[in-house]
């Protein structure tokens, strides 16, 4: 009893008997896939509509097939009824519009169809070569179109995947059409003609009606130029008289190549067409034929570029782009022991010192050359470099220096070195510039990335680049220790919208200028001192000058410079409000102080300091690693403050007896708020205080205001030390391994290489590729290398479309005294060629267009068939049909003959069905893809 409660006693297994084969899964899933489709049919124009797919997996047992949907796009449902599209096959079989549709699926040129479904072997799957396993799938699919009722043509592919071989089925109401197919290496002699191939498609449909239904016959003949030595190529040469004659300076180092090393045109594929032709209108047998190319009412032509030519700029940006892989450092690429020379020279810590303390203008700056200055920066390197080490010769250097540099060819005084911007850019480039996030095309770094990219690609490579770059830093290191400005740069603070290399440069040009701002208004001072000092006194003024407070010389108030000790200081604070103002600019608005009646002054203060992205990143990233304590709040706004503290002390200064509220005023006029108060008396007063957030207890500006000194801007401790951040600027400069240089100029390239390609004139893709790819090049970093190499890639597609369309256009050129509609026709021509997969002739072998390509093959004809010496006797000579020993054409590469007719089959009282044969006839192929409609209403 315990046994028959149990629950599970009572659960028993069950034999099905009645389980599906392997097969019968096969067609329930087939079924499945094509119901889910709802495959019905589809409408459209082969030439101008886009085509679908969609597709699956399927399994039968363990091999796996591939089903896939071909079918064309619709740009509009219509609903024309279910009578109309229950023929749509049919009607495709002897529609002539679309006999040789330019891109489409094999099967619908060899068979004509606007939809179908193709199964296919799985990938890694062996080929059906078996003739049972050929006939068990033809028959599933003719299972599975009869239960789901659908009209789409379905086809497998059988042999193997090269040979491109397939049979399909099609059923209809009362209809059924077997594709079928031939494929042979070589043509029989037999069917290598129409009359042939007629006898075929005759023998084929087995019609014993008499006379025989008209056989449509449509006729491609395809011919192949390849041979374009008659014709000029459009690529410039390079100008060998410059190069030679030792002038490859700004000329050559300022520009770009640009253009294919080779025809960037394969091949022309020309075909003529011979539609809607009917037996007995044309001869073609293996005696006699009357198709002749010249005669075909219709010509199109294709083209087929040359697989990846060899393009100088391309070429150019993937050398130097190959840069940022390398690892060695400019000392292990140029030689452990060239550095070490010139460590021996620079490593002295006393020289560099005194170089820092010591007067700079022993010699005056008014007789240095900065031509003479470019020649002995080098002096000291070269000392110890024989020539043959040098990866890049003295001319070649001195052109680039030159280049870049080009203040040195004429002596300049220091005041005129200084670059001259063209205000006037264009604001298309400026934005370039931005979104690549590069430098201006008239700046210093642009002109070194030129000059870096084409010294790796044609004097040397990586040595060569390593060289350029320590002569280059050098050469600023002259300049800065000269006190000559850095040509080619803007004025003002370093632009944080530009590389960073740019910035620091432009860094670099700023502690110049302060440096001889500082060092200009010394001699000023001393000269000012040296007039009020006693005539017997000046050598011994000027030995104690070095070492004395500011406080002594003369009360300018247009510069400022570094206390040279604090006592200065002190002396000016003990006097207070009674010493007599210093500092100031001018009056504020006709403002008074508020306790006194002296009117309120700006004072001179100190620029703040400029910084690059770099610094600024650091600066944040030590402001928050103090965290939000109290202690480390209060020094994060203490450091904050040096700017604020520095304006305080100018405006105490400027304006004795004044008080925060007036400095207030004049600096933060919002944070003073005045109302208007009526006294007793009627009489109207004007009351102001502080804002609110300023009586904060603890407010940063009441404790600055109470810290600071009484000190005019020019015996402030400097808030920008012009020394020490060039020092940091030079040195980041020499230790930019060829690779961080190469990452730093990359976006320069790039700017250069796309304004290059604006020149051109050919500059459609422009607009694409900055909207796709330019806002990602603003990376820095290396983990975005791959977005350049792609922004690369795409740089050389648009240089090999340039050479394509510059070379087709050269040899589509109208002739001169030639008809302005026939130039515009011929510009239209070769647009559509770039842009479409195959364009038709207008007028044919007698159009504009059509004339040239006559003449091309022509040319190719006599270049490979007569003999050097007959070339020039028949130049002269207008070809004619017949005339020639030389025909005009060579042998047709493709032969493509499509028959078509309606009979009825497969008795001679059935319906009537389209029938179809397409054949195609090449030099190591013969095809024949037959589709054969029959009667099955009873059959």
């Amino acid at each position: 009893m315990a046994a028959d409660s149990d629950p599970e006693s009572e659960v028993f297994e069950i034999t099905d008997f009645t389980t599906a084969s392997e097969w019968e899964r096969f067609v329930s899933r087939l079924e499945e896939v094509l119901n889910d489709w709802k495959l019905i049919g589809s409408r459209g124009e082969f030439t101008s509509g886009s085509w679908g797919e969609t597709s699956q997996d399927i399994q039968f047992a363990d091999f796996k097939f591939y089903i896939s949907h071909h079918f064309l796009k619709q740009e509009c449902e219509q609903d024309d009824g279910k009578e109309q599209l229950e023929d749509v096959a049919m009607q495709d079989l002897l529609c002539m519009n679309n006999d040789f549709p330019p891109r489409a699926h094999c099967l619908v040129r060899w068979f004509g169809i606007r939809e179908f479904v193709v199964i296919s072997p799985g990938t890694n799957c062996e080929a059906i070569t078996s003739e049972s396993k050929c006939n068990l799938l033809l028959s599933s699919i003719s299972i599975s179109l009869a239960n789901s009722g659908s009209q789409v043509p379905v086809f497998v592919q059988i042999q193997q995947k090269w040979r491109r071989v397939y049979a399909g089925e099609c059923q209809g109401p009362g209809v059924r059409t077997d594709y079928e197919m031939v494929h042979l290496r070589k043509v029989p002699s037999q069917y290598n003609h129409l009359s042939g191939l007629l006898d075929v498609f005759k023998s084929k449909i087995g019609c014993t009606l008499s006379p025989l239904p008209p056989i449509n016959i449509s006729i491609r003949f395809t011919y192949i130029l390849q041979d374009w030595q008659q014709h000029s190529w459009p690529q410039q040469p390079p100008d060998f008289d410059t190069l030679l004659g030792g002038e490859v300076g700004g000329v050559e180092f300022g520009k770009l190549p640009f253009g294919a090393c080779e025809e960037p045109i394969g091949e022309l594929h020309l075909a003529a067409t011979w539609p809607h032709l009917t037996e007995g209108i044309v001869v073609d047998n293996d005696v006699y034929s009357d198709l002749d190319p010249l005669q075909a009412p219709h010509w199109s032509v294709r083209i087929r570029s040359a697989e990846n030519p060899q393009c100088l700029l391309g070429d150019l940006l993937t050398e130097f782009f190959k840069l940022c892989c390398r690892k060695e450092s400019t000392e292990e690429v140029l030689g452990r022991g060239l550095a070490d020379e010139e460590g021996k020279e620079n490593s002295d810590i006393s020289s560099a010192l005194s170089k820092l303390t010591e007067p700079t203008a022993t010699v005056p700056i008014s007789k240095l050359s900065v031509s003479s200055m470019v020649h002995s920066a080098r002096k000291h390197i070269r000392r110890h470099r024989r020539v043959d080490e040098s990866p890049l010769n003295t001319d070649v250097l001195n052109s680039i220096l030159l280049y870049l540099f080009p203040d040195a060819a004429v002596e300049k005084s220091p005041e005129n070195s200084k670059n001259k911007t063209n205000p006037s850019l264009r604001p298309r480039v400026q934005n370039l510039s931005l979104q690549l996030k590069s430098a201006p095309s008239s700046s210093l770094t642009y002109r070194l990335a030129l000059c870096a990219c084409l010294v790796n690609y044609n004097h040397g490579g990586l040595r060569a680049v390593a060289h350029l770059w320590q002569e280059f830093v050098l050469e600023l290191r002259y300049r800065w220790e000269n006190n000559h400005f850095i040509y080619g740069l803007p004025a003002g603070p370093p632009d944080l919208r530009c590389c960073l290399l740019h910035q620091k440069l432009q860094m670099l040009n700023c502690c110049i200028e302060r440096k001889r701002a500082r060092e200009e208004t010394r001699k000023v001072l001393e000269g000012s001192r040296e007039r009020r000092l006693p005539p017997p006194e000046p050598t011994a003024a000027r030995e104690v000058s070095p070492g004395k407070s500011w406080d002594s010389w003369s009360d300018s108030e247009e510069e400022f410079f570094e206390c040279l000790s604090d006592q200065g200081d002190m002396e000016a604070e003990k006097d207070g409000s009674k010493s007599r103002a210093e500092g100031r600019l001018h009056p504020f608005n006709n403002t008074t102080l508020l306790h006194c009646a002296e009117p309120l002054y700006v004072p001179v203060t100190q620029e703040p300091a400029p910084m690059t992205e770099d610094l600024l990143e650091e600066q944040s990233e030590v402001l928050a690693k103090l965290g939000t304590s109290a202690e480390g709040s209060h020094l994060r706004a203490r450091m904050q403050s040096a700017c604020l503290l520095s304006d305080m002390e100018s405006f105490k200064a400027a304006n004795p007896g004044c008080v925060l509220e007036d400095f207030v005023r004049w600096y933060s006029p919002r944070d003073y708020v005045e109302e208007e108060l009526v006294d007793e008396t009627g009489n109207r007063a004007v009351k102001g205080e502080l804002s609110p957030r300023m009586k904060i207890p603890g407010n940063m500006w009441v404790e600055a205001w109470e810290t600071a000194r009484v000190t005019p801007a020019r015996r402030q401790r400097r808030l920008f030390d012009d020394t020490k951040e060039a020092e940091k600027v030079l040195h980041y400069l020499a230790v930019q391994k060829p690779a961080d240089l190469t990452r730093h100029l990359l976006p320069c390239i790039l700017h250069a290489a796309i304004l290059k390609l604006k020149e051109e004139g050919e500059s459609r893709w422009f607009g694409f590729v900055m909207t796709s790819d330019g806002k990602s090049l603003r990376a820095q970093s290396g983990q975005r290398v791959h977005l350049r190499s792609d922004f690369i890639n795409q740089l050389m597609l648009m240089e090999t479309a340039i050479t394509r369309a510059r070379s087709l256009k050269a040899k589509f050129a109208s002739c001169e005294g030639g008809k302005e509609e026939d130039a515009e026709e011929l510009e239209k021509f070769v647009s559509s060629l770039l842009e479409e997969p195959e364009v038709v002739v207008m007028g044919g072998g007698q159009g504009p267009a059509g004339s040239i390509i006559h003449r091309l093959f022509v040319n190719a004809q006599r270049a490979a068939l007569l003999p050097p010496l007959d070339d020039d006797l028949c130049r002269d000579q207008k070809p004619t049909g017949g005339s020639h020993k030389v025909p005009d054409f060579p042998s047709p590469a493709g032969r493509e003959i499509l028959l078509r007719t309606c009979v009825p089959r497969p008795a001679p009282y059935s319906k009537a069905l389209p029938q179809r044969l397409f054949c195609v006839l090449m030099k190591e192929e013969f095809r024949l893809a037959g589709a054969f409609s029959s009667d099955t209403s009873f059959f």
